[in-house]
C-alpha cells in the first residue's frame, strides 16, 4: 500500500512499548504509515542515511523514547535540531522518565512536547492516540527547510540585487 502522507517515526526499543504506541496511533484511526527505529544510531541512519542508503523522508512527527541504546534519545533530538534539513520536524519525548533534568534538557535540546508514558495500557494508548491527532492532523507543520546556496542564488536575480 502506497501512500502520500508522512510517515510516523516511532524510535523505540522496547517492544512492548512500540506495540502499544502502534496500536494507539492505530485506535486513533491514524492512516499515516509507521516506521519504527529500535534504537538511536537507527534513527540516526533513516534521517539522515548512511553512506549506503539515502536519507528517508522526512516524517510528519518522530515520536522519541529517551533512554535508548547506542545514542540516547536527548543525543538524536540534538542532531535532528542541529541540521537544516531535519531541525522543523516535531520531536515528541514519548518516555518513561519522569526525571526533572530529562524534561528540562528535553526542551533545552528543542523538543515540541514531553510526554511521560504512563504505566496502565489504556492510558498508554490513550495519550498516543491524542499525541498522534494533535501531531498529524491538527497541527499545521512547517515548510520544508530552504536550500540557502540555492536560495542566495535566487537572490541575485531579483530586482534591486536581491534586497527585500
Amino acid at each position: 500500500m502506497t501512500t502520500d502522507k508522512p510517515t510516523v517515526l516511532v524510535v523505540e526499543d522496547n517492544p512492548d512499548d512500540e506495540e502499544l504506541t502502534i496500536r494507539g496511533l492505530k485506535h486513533a484511526n491514524i492512516q499515516h504509515p509507521v516506521d519504527v527505529a529500535r534504537d538511536g544510531q537507527d534513527a540516526i541512519d533513516y534521517l539522515f542515511g548512511t553512506k549506503e542508503q539515502p536519507p528517508k523522508p522526512l516524517p510528519a512527527v518522530v515520536l522519541l523514547d529517551l533512554k535508548l541504546p547506542r545514542i540516547g534519545g536527548l543525543e538524536v533530538l540534538r542532531r535532528i535540531r542541529a541540521e537544516e534539513r531535519t531541525r522543523r520536524v516535531p520531536v515528541v519525548i514519548l518516555t518513561s522518565s519522569r526525571e526533572d533534568h530529562d524534561l528540562i534538557d528535553g526542551y533545552d535540546y528543542g523538543t515540541n512536547s514531553y510526554v511521560s508514558k504512563p504505566i496502565q495500557f489504556e492510558e498508554f494508548a490513550t495519550a498516543v492516540a491524542r499525541v498522534g491527532v494533535y501531531w498529524v492532523t491538527i497541527n499545521e507543520p512547517a515548510p520544508p527547510a530552504v536550500d540557502t546556496a540555492r536560495a542566495d542564488d535566487d537572490s541575485e536575480s531579483l530586482p534591486g540585487g536581491g534586497s527585500s
